[in-house]
């Protein structure tokens, strides 16, 4: 077939509009079933992306073994790498469009777009049969996250969140040790990052300047569910992070990263409480830092457990590890045989008491651990999709811990210390911080 190129643009406001609205509307209400056909481990996948630039560039690239069959982009600027690199892949500027026309063919799609859109985009291709690769954090807010994990239940897809570091050899081999015991029973955890700093501003006021919008973005498009607001360079194409309306700040950024060690190994779940601390917050931007304490319930064997995140130049005590110099990102868990400090997102880290990795050989490995992991961590997710194991980064593990992520945004938000019902999905103590677990969409979206 030729390539396809949908652009918006040729049809009158109005009527894209209603076209766009109606296939939404359509495709959610009633989702079809299409190429469902079990694949083999040797049959090729065929892949949309959605949103290609950036992020999304290596996500696309790290599936290109597949088919890329269908990709979707609002800005020609941003996505042309993209659409050059796979030039028999249609084009298109609305996922809507792409997947009302070509649903049909499309097998699994990436999701790479800014925070806001991840569950829009996500939950109408799961609610179509497609299976998902999404961006962390998985969501813009919690009640997505809640809905994207039961969602993906329901439609029975295969779904891996890009935090790549849960397909690391190095974390992997450190969840066995730390489930096999070798740091004891462990109550404290810290985690930082650097951001926000020189990565993009917060504590600001929302831009009153309305520059020209490029002829090559469509705003309407890259707003999507977001309130209607005049462009910005400020926050098109990267530096929306920052904001409310389009991000989830340093939080949304690292933590998925950051904290997945210590959800993973010590299966953390939901929090009971959560208290942040702050530079200050507006009703626009997340704080130029903070510092939010979670409290975990005890759960079986595990005791219960204190994690503080610190960001925005932060960081914890380094008397936690013996005075060593702490980077600019990490984390250390804390317990009654050994504390472990993990200096990165990732990797092998150290034991305080002088231990290494290779001591424990008699604690046998129990997770697969491929190399090139970041490539595999999305070759894991193709492997689900053909039938093979769930990867260990879906929606249900995902969803749980950016839950957790993102409530340390809604404490920051409401003020106060927040108690948590997370079977009723409801803040306990201060109704009206309950605002923050949701958003209301744009008129004419919905989920």
């Amino acid at each position: 077939m030729p390539k396809l190129i949908m652009k918006p643009q040729l049809l009158s406001r109005r009527q894209f509009v209603k076209r766009s609205a109606t296939a939404a509307t359509a495709a959610m209400a009633f989702p079809f079933v299409a190429r469902r056909n079990v694949l083999g481990a040797n049959d090729r996948l065929n892949i949309a992306g959605i949103g290609v630039g950036g992020k999304g560039a290596s996500d696309v690239a790290n599936v290109d073994d597949q088919n890329i069959y269908a990709l979707c982009d609002v800005d020609e600027v941003n996505g042309a790498g993209t659409f050059k690199k796979y030039p028999q892949a249609r084009q298109f500027k609305d996922f809507r469009l792409m997947l009302e026309k070509e649903g049909g063919n499309i097998d699994a799609v990436t999701v790479s777009t800014p925070d806001h859109m991840h569950a829009p985009a996500a939950l109408m291709a799961m609610k179509m049969g497609k299976h998902v690769y999404c961006q962390k954090p998985l969501t813009h807010t919690v009640s997505e996250a809640r809905q994207m994990a039961e969602v993906a239940r329901q439609h029975k897809v295969a779904t891996q969140m890009g935090n790549q570091g849960h397909c690391s050899p190095d974390t992997r081999r450190l969840v066995e040790l730390i489930q096999a015991g070798v740091l004891g029973k462990v109550g404290e955890i810290h985690v930082w990052t650097d951001r926000p700093g020189n990565w993009w501003p917060q504590g600001i006021e929302r831009p009153k300047q309305t520059p020209p919008v490029p002829p090559t973005l469509d705003r309407d498009l890259w707003l999507g569910v977001a309130p209607w607001l005049p462009y910005h360079p400020a926050y098109v194409p990267f530096k929306w992070r920052g904001f409310w309306d389009f991000g989830t700040g340093a939080l949304g950024d690292m933590a998925c990263h950051c904290m997945d060690l210590a959800f993973f190994s010590l299966r953390l779940g939901a929090p009971a409480s959560v208290e942040a601390r702050s530079s200050g917050v507006n009703d626009e931007t997340a704080p130029n830092w903070s510092i939010i304490t979670y409290e975990f319930p005890a759960e079986g064997t595990r005791p219960a457990a204190k994690l503080t995140w610190y960001d925005g130049g932060k960081k914890p005590a380094a008397a936690l590890v013996n005075g060593r110099e702490l980077s600019s990102n990490g984390i250390i868990l804390i317990g009654d045989k050994d504390t472990l400090h993990v200096p990165n997102y990732w990797g092998t880290g150290s034991f305080l008491s002088g231990a290494k990795t290779e001591d424990f050989k008699s604690i046998p490995e129990t997770l697969p651990k491929p190399p090139g992991f970041e490539r595999n961590h999305h070759a894991e997710w193709v492997n689900a999709c053909k039938g093979g194991p769930k990867a260990l980064s879906n929606f249900d593990y995902a969803g749980s811990l950016t839950e957790a992520v993102l409530l340390g945004n809604v404490a920051l938000r409401a003020g106060k210390k927040i108690l948590w019902d997370a079977k009723k999905l409801k803040i306990t103590n201060a109704p009206e911080a309950n605002q923050y677990l949701r958003t209301e969409y744009r008129k004419g979206w919905r989920v």
